[in-house]
């Protein structure tokens, strides 16, 4: 498996200040085709947006809210070469670009467009994305059947670690994760909710993904007859993505270590057995030498409207993992089991073999 040297080329997180008008946010060393942006000075939705299903149209991570298709000059309104605009304040939830305020942009790259029918059980029917098989990410929008068994194409020549679907009509954010039980198809987990796992068939028809497909069941949260459904799709990647899971230790001095095989650059941590928020942590939002020069002690939540929040002493980012610091129920209640998604600030070995 080839290592990903520069994950920057791939993804990053960009901050910015709104303005009110439009406003040309740029540093990246790619066109994202993801980008996930939140308030983090006041409260705000968490406003997703991609390039399959165009600029101007966003769903809120914390909200089961169909998606809105804001006013031209509204929202997001453009993914350009090393970022995005954003204009005025989006119609619906959420705020991207108020006056005076705050933001982070969380900024995925896919790139090469695919299409075709989908496949399994039911009415085949069609679909088009965007996908990136160097970095394992895919953006899949399809068109639910209804039927139990329906499989859907997600284009990443390997088994997906991750899965999010959202139904555009309006429904829960299911994710699956291939760590979140011994038998992780059984399971889902909802983005928008605090909420523990459970298990279920109409989510993911209790069969695990395989290199070319994801099965679904036949609850709309993921296969609603003729509705238009969104599926983010994450396959990991050695030295750039992890997608894995720890077990909390209450311990402030001393709680676990979590080996990535890289420095983080963003982490979302999910409790699994316990009612917990989603917590957001990246390289970008610590203020130097808050809590120590690795420390990332402000967090946003997925789940909820809030502002950034600081957890002192919070998380420290290594070079090759992260662990927690102290001894928030979030991150590290004894005995609670979490899952987590995360990207790389550096490999801590590159292809060369240098740490």
């Amino acid at each position: 498996m080839a290592i990903i040297d520069k994950p920057t080329d791939y993804f990053d997180t960009l901050l910015y200040s709104g303005t009110g008008s439009s406003n040309a946010i740029t540093g990246l060393d790619f066109q994202p085709d993801w980008v996930s942006i939140k308030k983090r000075s006041a409260a705000g939705s968490g406003n997703v947006y991609d390039s399959v299903r165009g600029a101007l149209k966003h769903i809120s991570t914390n909200l089961t809210a169909a998606e809105e298709t804001e006013s031209s000059g509204a929202g997001l309104t453009a993914f350009g070469s090393n970022g995005f605009t954003v204009g005025t304040e989006p119609t619906g939830n959420g705020s991207v670009n108020q006056s005076s305020q705050t933001y982070v942009g969380w900024c995925w790259k896919a790139g090469t467009s695919v299409s075709g029918d989908t496949t399994g059980s039911g009415t085949l029917k069609t679909y088009t994305g965007s996908v990136n098989t160097t970095s394992g990410f895919s953006i899949i929008k399809y068109t639910g059947n209804g039927t139990s068994g329906h499989t859907i194409p997600h284009n990443l020549t390997q088994k997906p670690a991750m899965i999010i679907v959202k139904n555009l009509t309006g429904d829960n954010w299911t994710v699956y994760h291939h760590k979140i039980a011994s038998d992780p198809a059984t399971d889902y987990i909802f983005l928008n909710s605090t909420a523990a796992a459970s298990d279920y068939v109409g989510y993911w028809n209790d069969t695990e993904p395989t290199s070319s497909v994801f099965t679904v069941g036949n609850d709309g949260g993921t296969n609603a007859n003729n509705v238009s459904l969104i599926a983010y799709c994450f396959a990991e990647k050695q030295g750039y993505s992890k997608f894995s899971s720890y077990v909390g230790n209450g311990s402030s001095s001393s709680g676990p270590f979590i080996f990535t095989g890289f420095k983080p650059a963003f982490l979302m941590i999910k409790a699994t057995n316990a009612a917990k928020s989603w917590m957001l942590l990246d390289n970008k939002r610590n203020p130097s030498g808050l809590s120590g020069a690795n420390t990332v002690d402000y967090r946003l939540r997925a789940d909820t409207d809030e502002a950034t929040s600081d957890n002192a002493g919070g998380m420290d980012f290594l070079s090759n993992g992260f662990k927690p610091l102290n001894t928030d129920t979030s991150t590290n209640q004894s005995g609670t089991n979490y899952i987590y998604m995360a990207f790389a600030e550096n490999p801590f070995v590159t292809s060369t073999g240098v740490p």
